[in-house]
């Protein structure tokens, strides 16, 4: 199935890095509210951990040996990885200087530590939240879309407040960040039956910029289920409650049942045509 019709059964409008709630909130009390949290986080737990499993089984397909070779350590020889790597170089020093602060040197070795092992980091963004007596910027969590990368020593999370000085700064941490989001990218671009598998499985794929991480592109990585924002009224007396200046998205499960299948759908789509 085409990737561009994945978006027809996920039911999901694509939204924006800051402020991504949508405008139209749905009404909650406050009891629905924290019904409606405790299912998001049974839900949410075993989403991530079925994406995992999934990720875990499909990780030979995304071992970075595939496109960069001896760049990775193997021994034999890749068509095209010398192509790769200066790809890799180049976008490297396009991205490397805000808000990363990195020398834009990479040498030929930099992929030789490489870990294969495929993360998942929770999608954060931040959002204004304010009402007649206050403005808060939260940090809002969805529990339905991740970033895809390989392990490295900071996640998103960490890499964000490294960014923003609220963590010690990590050269190395921040370096191997940014090669690894590079290099998955560029897996994706070099094998298109990868986001293929995961659309099947029903994901959507989409690599894009993220707001505080300045031109660097994330593979993002999000369930057929929707989530969303309440309004910004319950949302700061939330946060009051539990004093922490951050909030998950709300599975809606009035999306449950109108989830459909891609390969059901891709079939009836084929014996419609005449």
């Amino acid at each position: 199935m085409p990737f561009v019709r994945f978006k027809s059964f996920c039911s999901r409008a694509k939204r924006g890095h800051m402020n991504e709630a949508d405008t139209t909130a749905k009404t909650l009390t406050f009891e629905q509210l924290v019904d409606l949290r405790e299912k998001t986080e049974t839900i949410a737990q075993f989403l991530q951990n079925q994406l995992r499993t999934y990720l875990e089984t499909l990780r030979p397909l995304f071992s970075p040996r595939r496109v960069f070779g001896k760049f990775v350590g193997g021994k034999e020889e890749i068509a095209g990885a010398e192509k790769a790597f200066a790809q890799l170089r180049t976008q490297f020093q396009g991205i490397c200087a805000k808000p990363f602060s990195l020398p834009p040197e990479l040498n030929s070795d930099v992929l030789s530590d490489i870990d294969g092992r495929i993360e998942i980091f929770p999608w954060e963004y931040l959002h204004e939240a304010k009402n007649q007596k206050e403005t808060k910027f939260l940090t809002i969590t969805s529990p339905v879309r991740w970033v895809l990368s390989y392990s490295s020593g900071y996640t998103l999370s960490q890499l964000r407040q490294t960014l923003s000085g609220q963590q010690e700064r990590r050269s190395d941490y921040i370096r191997q960040f940014v090669i690894n989001a590079l290099v998955i990218s560029i897996m994706f671009e070099k094998f298109p039956g990868l986001r293929q598998v995961l659309t099947d499985l029903r994901y959507q794929v989409v690599i894009q910029k993220y707001a505080e991480l300045g031109e660097l592109q994330l593979v993002t990585i999000t369930s057929c289920l929707s989530s969303f924002l309440p309004a910004d009224d319950l949302v700061l007396t939330a946060t009051r409650f539990s004093g922490v200046p951050a909030f998950i998205e709300l599975i809606d499960l009035e999306t449950i049942p109108i989830i459909l299948d891609p390969l059901k759908l891709r079939i009836e789509q084929l014996t419609r045509r005449e």
